[in-house]
């Protein structure tokens, strides 16, 4: 199992900067990833927030091993076709280290949605997520792609270059255990990062039930979530490939991101 730091972008953590150094620091500590939130605002007392892209990139500079990414992205506030070439681009500065966490979002956490006109029923941005998937592995091809969706449209354009890793950059997909199509859309993407678990024993349940959906034997991750120094052996035995170490992103300091990652990661 690889474990990753997992970081909100607010307050002291919203300058692209002190991210970056603390990503070089992660990777000689031996971390194998740092993943970061991707958000517009959020909830008092939250105030400052970051860009998840500009800091991506700024990571990826910094870096030379260390996997990195959007975990996770709503990505039906952004435009395919964009996105296509942000994670292309990115993934070229990186040397083939993105990786690209998708999911719904929630407008509970901070009105990120209806503040700002966008789509607030789960059922159309879920639709609105199936079809930009499909843009994004179509231009992650580097052949010409022709679309026409419901709500996405791309008509006969080729996008190079093609991101670094093949056939394009990993994606996995973030959602509740038990809901059925967030299950189904994960098992035809790379990984599932089940969210709101409180035990390993119900991780397991839900790499049982992504497994079943699968229909190939390919790579897959399943990535699970735990707190700093949490003890992780029950989740390898449940068959996490991923930890993600988290932070309460009300409780920030650098010097406690910075504390967590110099003790090392718990799988070496």
């Amino acid at each position: 199992m690889k474990c990753a730091l997992w970081l909100p972008l607010f307050d002291c953590l919203a300058d692209p900067r002190v991210v970056a150094r603390l990503a070089a620091e992660a990777e000689e500590a031996g971390w194998d990833g740092l993943f970061v939130w991707d958000h517009l605002r959020w909830r008092e007392p939250v105030t400052h927030v970051a860009d998840p892209w500009i800091t991506l990139a700024a990571v990826a500079a910094a870096t030379e091993l260390l996997r990195f990414g959007p975990m996770v992205s709503a990505i039906t506030r952004r435009r395919p076709a964009k996105l296509a070439r942000e994670t292309a681009s990115l993934d070229v500065l990186g040397g083939g280290r993105l990786v690209l966490g998708v999911g719904l979002g929630s407008d509970r956490f901070a009105g990120e949605f209806s503040r700002f006109g966008e789509e607030c029923d789960d059922r159309v941005r879920g639709r609105v997520l199936d079809e930009s998937l499909e843009v994004l592995r179509a231009a992650w091809s580097g052949e010409v792609v022709r679309f026409r969706g419901e709500h996405c449209t791309v008509d006969g354009v080729t996008f190079l270059p093609r991101p670094v890793q093949r056939p394009g950059v990993p994606v996995w997909a973030a959602g509740f255990p038990g809901n059925a199509r967030p299950m189904r859309r994960a098992a035809r993407l790379d990984g599932f990062f089940p969210v709101n678990l409180s035990s390993a024993g119900e991780f397991a349940d839900a790499v049982g039930e992504v497994e079943a959906l699968r229909a190939d034997d390919g790579p897959f991750d399943h990535v699970c979530e735990v707190e700093p120094g949490a003890d992780v052996a029950p989740f390898a035995r449940a068959g996490a490939t991923w930890a993600l170490t988290a932070f309460d992103p009300e409780a920030l300091s650098v010097d406690h991101v910075r504390g967590v990652l110099r003790d090392g990661p718990a799988v070496r």
